[in-house]
């Protein structure tokens, strides 16, 4: 209730809000945008760059793996996986603005999450393999991260096409809420 409080007194009129992410999954977010845009647009043209975040990215998913064992509340994996039934539903209501509202990851936030770790450490090993002596200029290896890379562009446009959907049919800015931490507590 405290939290509540203090989060409707800084701004007065406005609804309580509550702590949702913590640093390390804001840290972890905005980092990987930037830098999956720094490899994508340096691949071809820059690639001691594109080498060198590609590694960034390898920590950046280390941490947020280990993260989602042991992180906050928010965080941890166990509380954003859903079934698969749980997910199509969730889809199918918000397809026609009525699902749930999630003060954390909804079940297709929770995908989401999933998904993009996979297929971007898809991309990192594909990209790690490509440096190798044994993979360097391997076709199905160049074509698998070529692949991954696409495969994530669409993830990202499914990604934000989501957000916008949530933020209106909540009425929550949830780019807002990733950049503070805080959501609304209703």
């Amino acid at each position: 209730m405290r939290t509540l409080l203090k989060g409707y007194a800084a701004s007065k009129g406005s609804p309580p809000t509550v702590k949702v992410w913590d640093p390390v999954v804001r840290l972890f977010h905005w980092s990987l945008v930037a830098l999956f845009a720094l490899s994508y647009l340096t691949g071809d043209e820059w690639k001691q760059a594109h080498i060198l975040s590609g590694y960034a990215i390898i920590g950046l998913l280390a941490i947020r793996i280990v993260w989602g064992l042991v992180g906050t509340r928010h965080a941890r994996f166990s509380s954003f996986i859903y079934s698969p039934t749980t997910i199509a539903r969730f889809l199918r209501d918000s397809l026609f603005l009525r699902a749930k509202r999630y003060l954390g990851h909804n079940p297709a936030g929770g995908a989401m999450v999933i998904a993009l770790i996979l297929v971007i450490s898809g991309i990192a090993a594909t990209g790690y393999m490509m440096t190798t002596d044994a993979y360097w200029g391997v076709e199905w290896v160049e074509d698998a991260h070529e692949v991954l890379v696409n495969a994530t562009l669409v993830l990202v446009g499914l990604h934000i096409a989501g957000v916008v959907l949530a933020s209106i049919e909540h009425k929550e800015n949830l780019v807002r809420a990733m950049i503070t931490g805080r959501k609304r507590a209703e």
